[in-house]
């Protein structure tokens, strides 16, 4: 039961975020800083990740804390993916409405799917490989304009640069989720310490980036 409410709140988080960004836009742009926005959020996942960790260690049985430089340096490389990543978003949202944003993030799964196999040595079924190129057809086709017997400007529904910032950001977010699982599977460190590590250096690349 518990995975299916947990599957639920990200599905409708994961939903409503390009509805919520393109409601925040004014005449096609941001009046607002949106860097800031995603500095927020690393700061929210990093305090309540603290918080979780504060309580495993007040278990009776100490969680495991690495915290030699050979293993902590490699936390900044998925930070600054995602640091991208998150910024890429929102000039996503700049080009291409939110149906066409939501459709273009099926490409997540198809980039994750090729990184997975490349990466981190997985096997896919038939099935499997079978569904990625379905999907990936699928996500393509879903953006070609129906033009009829009128002439047609561009082939495609939206801007060509909206296309190139969804597979860049396709691209970034499969990257980053295989380099982390790579990451936390590397030891058997604590789940929360390394969400501690994780987000305190998304939030100061962040300020790095504001700065």
């Amino acid at each position: 039961m518990q995975w299916y409410f947990v599957a639920t709140l990200l599905t409708i988080l994961t939903s409503s975020q390009g509805i919520l960004t393109t409601l925040s836009q004014s005449n096609g742009g941001y009046k607002y800083d949106y860097a800031t926005v995603p500095f927020l959020a690393e700061v929210f996942k990093l305090v309540v990740s603290s918080i979780l960790l504060w309580r495993e260690l007040r278990m009776p049985s100490s969680p495991k804390m690495t915290t030699e430089w050979r293993s902590v340096r490699l936390f900044p490389i998925p930070s600054i993916i995602y640091l991208v990543h998150n910024n890429v978003q929102f000039a996503t949202l700049t080009y291409v409405d939110t149906s066409t944003y939501q459709i273009m993030g099926n490409l997540k799964i198809v980039t994750t799917g090729i990184l997975f196999r490349l990466f981190l040595r997985r096997r896919l079924s038939m099935l499997q490989w079978m569904a990625i190129v379905l999907l990936a057809v699928g996500t393509t086709t879903s953006q070609v304009k129906g033009c009829g017997e009128a002439l047609c400007d561009s082939l495609f529904a939206a801007p060509i640069q909206g296309y190139l910032l969804g597979v860049l950001s396709a691209c970034l977010s499969a990257l980053a989720g295989v380099y982390t699982e790579f990451l936390m599977k590397k030891n058997n460190d604590s789940l929360y310490w390394q969400n501690v590590q994780l987000y305190t250096h998304c939030a100061l690349f962040q300020v790095w980036r504001n700065f």
